[in-house]
């Protein structure tokens, strides 16, 4: 089975449409596969579902926004999510 990369593991915990922090996508990454990344690396992950390259191997929107963006109210910093995928 081919090892998977940062970009597939942020993908495959963003594609349930939940609202995601770099410290809940750090945490759950290392769980399941035992790797630690940075919050950098992370953030750069999450601005590579926005290239081209992503769009067509996840299937994500050709066009327009696929990443949503908002303040975590009440803390410093910002969740994400993917758009245009339910969580239900």
């Amino acid at each position: 089975m081919k090892k998977l990369t940062l970009d597939d593991c942020v993908y495959l915990c963003m594609k349930n449409g939940d609202w995601w922090t770099f410290w809940t996508l750090q945490s759950t990454i290392k769980d399941r596969t035992g790797r630690f990344f940075g919050e950098p690396t992370i953030s750069a992950s999450i601005r590579n579902l926005r290239k081209d390259y992503a769009r067509e191997k996840y299937k994500l929107n050709p066009y327009g926004e696929v990443i949503e963006k908002r303040r975590i109210e009440g803390r410093k910093g910002y969740e994400y999510k993917l758009k245009g995928v339910s969580n239900g």
